[in-house]
């Protein structure tokens, strides 16, 4: 029977009138000879009434949970409301019943509060995918993604793809690659973003491009990041970050307000990178709550604990402090210290005042001048709670308290107070050095351009070089990066020459890319956002996994079907593979 209404739609206007629906059983009560079936579709939930007498009871018998069935039936007003569903007024009566798919028992409850552990439910995505809250969320992607072309298609840009098996580019994580069959022992790679491709589209001369672009990166998962994911992608021809960002804070704007029937203010906040990193220990701040961290050096300087003394007088080091307005207990301290010394942190010190009492296992080293100059600079109000310290070389400390203060406001909740606090991150550095590869590395990627008064010496003093480059994060998560790009071949070559790529190497990985460059070249910029990220945010989940709908677990398998798998032999010889063991 093909239906003529969805299981979310009906209500008083239809009573008397014949309705067919179809879809999994939710429910099945049985109250004498009348069975109460909830049949339920992507768009809502239905009661329907069978008398026995109606439907033989060899069919009904048959029908249990999940089980897919159809039902024809006059629409009737329910003696009993439910207003908890938005078809809570009417009910079907049966007239007749098709069993269209029959269902075992699923290995987990299809209910929002369901009891499987997550390898269950990513093993049965599909069964998890019909949970109500995971319907939701797919329809809020799918209504930010309609957004987000309707908003840019109104403001000038066209939609181009771009290919997706690509020459291996370094981006800074590794590539996937797959093997040609047609061309032995060559390989493809997937991209990890359109980068260059989108800067051939303004050399092409779009002047306003956009993507929904699937991307692919081998890096390690975490809670925000899966191997592939999905980015808008955009870049625009002689542009600044002025511009930019007139085009996305409406954008996001109009997404929030749209999705969430949230105003978001504008413009946003900004700040440098140098700012992030000194007053929040990382490059994507969480602004919904404060614990600013404060340098306390000052305080220390001809202390007799010699640990907060060196480090106070030591140009390299620093001794830094955030206050919690809470009593933190040895259990929590305990974990804080942890997370501390995960980030490459000696140890975390913590100093409790109650009271008008300073007390903990540091105070008798300290005398009463510097914990009162301490506390002026942390806590002048003086208020009950716990100082935080760390005194360490300030490429340790900074970011080993940026994560102690993050895993503070987990502790206590202050990160949910309905706040969307977005900031940009600007003026970052053009390079850095990597300790493990020591070596000179991009911050982001080296087609960003310097800022204009670094162009002139960016190769001779590069770890001072500032770039013309922004992140948008929004409540501790980075969700968009971009630049404006390097449109000079001359400055474009000296990037690569910092970088110690060799002319072969260039020639190999960017020859193609640069030959454009010939042609003459508009000045571009452009900017990235992680949907998933951003729909993980407004879904308020924790895991990005719940907005993928067939995503990987932590270790990169996709165990509802076995991916990654091997290859057998007769594969890999039609591939012409000689395999390096």
């Amino acid at each position: 029977m093909k239906r003529t209404h969805n299981c979310g739609e009906l209500n008083l206007k239809y009573v008397k009138q014949n309705v067919i629906i179809a879809g999994f059983v939710n429910k099945v009560r049985k109250l004498g000879a009348m069975t109460f079936i909830d049949i339920r579709d992507m768009y809502g939930l239905t009661q329907v009434v069978i008398n026995e007498k109606t439907i033989e009871n060899e069919l009904l018998n048959k029908i249990k949970k999940e089980c897919v069935v159809s039902v024809s039936g006059m629409v009737t007003k329910r003696k009993s409301i439910n207003k908890d569903i938005k078809t809570g007024d009417i009910e079907i009566i049966v007239e007749s019943l098709q069993l269209l798919s029959i269902a075992k028992m699923t290995p987990l409850l299809i209910q929002n509060n369901t009891d499987a552990l997550e390898d269950i439910r990513l093993k049965y995505r599909y069964l998890d995918l019909r949970r109500p809250v995971m319907k939701d969320i797919f329809l809020m992607r799918n209504q930010i993604n309609w957004e987000i072309r309707k908003y840019l298609q109104d403001n000038k840009f066209i939609e181009i793809e771009t290919p997706i098996l690509n020459k291996s580019t370094p981006e800074g994580a590794r590539d996937f690659v797959i093997p040609s069959r047609m061309n032995s022992n060559k390989f493809y790679a997937l991209p990890q973003s359109p980068q260059l491709f989108k800067q051939l589209l303004m050399i092409s001369g779009f002047d306003r491009y956009y993507q929904i672009a699937k991307c692919f990166r081998d890096e390690d998962l975490r809670s925000d990041r899966q191997l592939e994911f999905t980015q808008l992608d955009m870049e625009i021809a002689f542009t600044d970050f002025a511009e930019i960002r007139k085009i996305i804070e409406p954008l996001f704007q109009n997404i929030f307000k749209k999705i969430k029937k949230i105003d978001i203010k504008a413009p946003f906040k900004t700040l440098t990178y140098v700012e992030a990193m000194k007053n929040y220990g990382t490059d994507k701040p969480d602004l919904r709550y404060d614990l600013l961290i404060k340098v306390v050096c000052d305080a220390f300087r001809k202390s007799q604990f010699k640990i907060f003394e060196s480090c106070a007088n030591n140009k390299e080091k620093v001794v830094n402090s955030i206050f919690v307005e809470k009593i933190i207990d040895k259990k929590q301290i305990n974990e804080l210290t942890r997370i501390a010394t995960q980030n490459k942190a000696q140890g975390l010190a913590w100093i409790k005042y109650e009271n008008n009492e300073y007390s903990g296992p540091i105070v008798k080293f300290l005398t009463n001048e510097e914990l009162e100059n301490f506390s002026l600079i942390v806590n002048p109000s003086k208020k009950t709670g716990t100082f935080l310290i760390i005194a360490d070389f300030k490429k340790n400390a900074y970011p080993a308290m940026g994560a102690v203060r993050v895993e503070v406001a987990n502790m206590f909740q202050l990160n949910n107070n309905g706040k969307n606090e977005f900031v940009w991150i600007t003026e970052w550095p053009l390079f850095e050095w990597d300790d493990e590869e020591n070596k000179l590395t991009s911050a982001h990627h080296p087609f960003t351009s310097p800022v204009s008064e670094h162009l002139s010496n960016f190769d001779t003093n590069p770890l001072e070089a500032k770039a013309q480059a922004y992140d948008l994060v929004l409540n501790g998560y980075e969700i968009g990066g971009g630049s404006i790009r390097i449109h000079d071949l001359t400055i474009q070559k000296r990037m690569f020459n910092t970088l110690k790529l060799s002319s072969k190497q260039i020639e190999e990985k960017f020859g193609w890319f640069l030959k454009a460059f010939d042609y003459g070249v508009p000045p571009h910029g452009g900017i990235a956002f992680g949907l998933d990220r951003i729909t993980m945010i407004l879904s308020e989940t924790t895991s990005i996994r719940d907005v993928i709908a067939f995503p990987v677990n932590s270790s990169g398998v996709n165990t509802m079907c076995d991916s990654p798998d091997a290859i057998d032999s007769k594969q890999l010889k039609e591939l012409k593979l000689k395999l390096i063991k």
